[in-house]
Order: structure tokens, then C-alpha cells, then sequence
């Protein structure tokens, strides 16, 4: 499954988070070093809710991008 990730810039960097898994966020100096650490905290938080036997919730956000004018 692919879940989406929103990430943000922040006064020190940057932070990320996944909608579809609450409580699921990375931060970093970098967009590249989130990115990596992002990848990481999907698993961790994956084997954490597999281990608690914790159902997986399927990927349900959709984003677009939309233009103000």
C-alpha cells in the first residue's frame, strides 16, 4: 500500500505527516533528510500496529492541487 504524505516547511526545516496514519510524523533539517526518515517512521509505525494486531486502515487520502487566483 502507498499512503500519502503531506510535508511542510517549518521555521527549522521540515515536517511530515500521514493523514491515513495518526500519530505517524518525521521531521528533519532537510525536505531529502524527512523523506528518509518519513519512509522509516511508515514502517516503524506499521510493525507497531501489526504487533498490537492493530487492523492496517487502507490509504483513503486523495490530494490535488488547486490554483487561487
Amino acid at each position: 500500500m502507498k499512503y500519502f504524505v503531506i510535508y511542510e516547511k517549518t521555521a527549522t526545516g521540515f515536517s511530515a505527516y500521514v493523514p491515513d496514519l495518526p500519530g505517524c510524523v518525521a521531521t528533519g533539517k532537510t525536505l531529502e533528510s524527512v523523506k528518509k526518515t518519513m519512509h522509516e517512521a511508515i514502517e516503524f509505525h506499521l510493525e507497531g500496529m501489526r504487533a498490537d494486531g492493530t487492523p492496517i486502515p487502507f490509504p483513503t487520502t486523495i490530494a490535488a492541487e488547486e490554483m487561487a487566483v
